[in-house]
């Protein structure tokens, strides 16, 4: 008989297996909280490892060798803001002549009407430069900018747009003259220079609207004076100012300024094979272009002297052994206009016709040898000094008559209009 308290074999086993459980199960627990810990303790290390690592490289990159510059702890590299450039009194003065001057330079748009090739008429837009010169808004320019113009549209710097007038002009020299009505609008003007006095060498500045640019600024120095230019009636203007100052399509019309702002030129022509700035540009002189704007202001007119005296032709050594002629150098009196000053003063023109190769050419009349001390050996240049002389002034004249040299005086006339 079993004992109660005893198990019975079964009893024993099953006994043996819940002990054996037990000790199993307290003995994983133990590996596992083993496992954790080394765990634990990896996971440490690692976490050690990459904070030195990272601790290293932070004093790697900012140790002060190769590129790496040092920043301070904790801030990002900031880059300072440069001090700003000092400018050079060259500078000073190419931002000064701008700020004064560019507000009285305009841009000018004409509308041409031409005809196409079925006879309809087409309007054509054409566009230049001008400066204000008065502050009831009298604009100075080129004549070929505005010549023919059936519309004249005047843009100033600051945006605003007004209708323009033709009052006149001379294209013998290109200077034409515009108005506009500003009304309330108060008009900035350019400063008058005096184109009499100018070196080759010195600094000049050019303001205009090349290309349609509004209001650009080129600098350069006078590289010539005295030079000749062909006007848009043919005629040649002297006097003309030389100037490597960039000047393209769209300058034309605008000023010429010396290095006290003041108005010396204003820019007509380039010399270029390409239809750009080549380095050579022309100016009309500001004081031919000053006595047209102040006649045309005056008296809605140029006022010009009158000698009343065609001549013929320019005479060469050549020409006078052909024509066996007294003189070697002056100019034949073609032509004179009845009772003009040149006829009141006793000139005499030609009284025959000689065929040398092709040519005809009126002979018998005086010969112009020199004109107040002048030399007169340019048609061009004995009419353009002639109309720098205003009406009531006296020309002495040298000439030759049939190989007898006289004197004679010639009170000038205004030209007949």
């Amino acid at each position: 008989m079993r004992h109660p308290e005893q198990p019975t074999p079964s009893d024993a086993s099953e006994s043996l297996t819940a002990s054996s459980a037990s000790e199993r199960a307290n003995h994983f627990k133990h590996v596992g909280w083993q496992f954790n810990l080394i765990k634990l303790g990896k996971l440490v290390a690692f976490s050690f490892g990459v904070t030195v690592l990272s601790t290293l490289m932070s004093c790697v990159w900012q140790w002060p060798w190769g590129d790496h510059a040092s920043a301070p702890t904790g801030t990002a590299p900031v880059l300072a803001a440069p001090e700003a450039a000092t400018l050079t009194p060259d500078e000073k003065i190419n931002i000064n002549i701008y700020r004064n001057t560019s507000p009285a330079v305009v841009n000018i748009s004409s509308t041409v009407l031409s005809l196409d090739m079925f006879s309809n008429i087409i309007p054509e837009k054409g566009s230049g430069s001008g400066m204000i010169i008065t502050p009831d808004g009298y604009i100075l320019t080129n004549g070929h900018v505005v010549e023919d113009a059936q519309q004249l549209e005047v843009t100033l710097l600051d945006g605003k747009v007004f209708k323009a007038k033709l009052i006149g002009g001379d294209l013998s020299k290109d200077v034409a003259l515009i108005k506009i009505d500003p009304g309330a609008v108060k008009l900035p003007t350019i400063q008058m220079g005096n184109s009499d006095h100018l070196e080759v060498g010195q600094n000049v500045y050019a303001i205009g609207n090349p290309f349609g640019l509004n209001s650009t600024l080129t600098t350069g120095v006078i590289s010539s004076l005295g030079r000749t230019l062909k006007a848009p009636n043919g005629r040649l203007i002297e006097g003309i100012i030389q100037t490597d100052a960039a000047i393209n399509p769209g300058n034309s019309g605008g000023p010429l300024l010396n290095s006290s702002g003041q108005l010396i030129g204003i820019n007509t022509a380039i010399f270029s094979p390409s239809g750009s700035n080549a380095g050579i540009g022309f100016a009309v002189p500001a004081n031919t272009a000053r006595r047209i704007a102040e006649d045309l202001i005056a008296y809605g007119r140029v006022i010009c002297p009158f000698l009343g005296v065609e001549v013929g032709m320019e005479i060469n050594p050549y020409m006078a052994k052909a024509l066996q002629l007294p003189v070697s150098r002056g100019l034949l009196v073609t032509r004179l206009v009845p009772n003009g000053p040149a006829a009141q003063a006793g000139l005499k023109a030609a009284n025959q016709v000689l065929v040398v190769g092709n040519r005809q050419i009126p002979v018998g009349g005086d010969i112009i040898v020199a004109y107040d001390g002048k030399p007169a050996e340019s048609a061009d240049r004995f009419m353009n000094y002639v109309e720098s002389k205003r009406p009531g002034d006296t020309l002495s004249l040298k000439i030759n008559r049939n190989g007898t040299p006289l004197s004679l005086s010639v009170k000038l006339a205004e030209r007949p209009r």
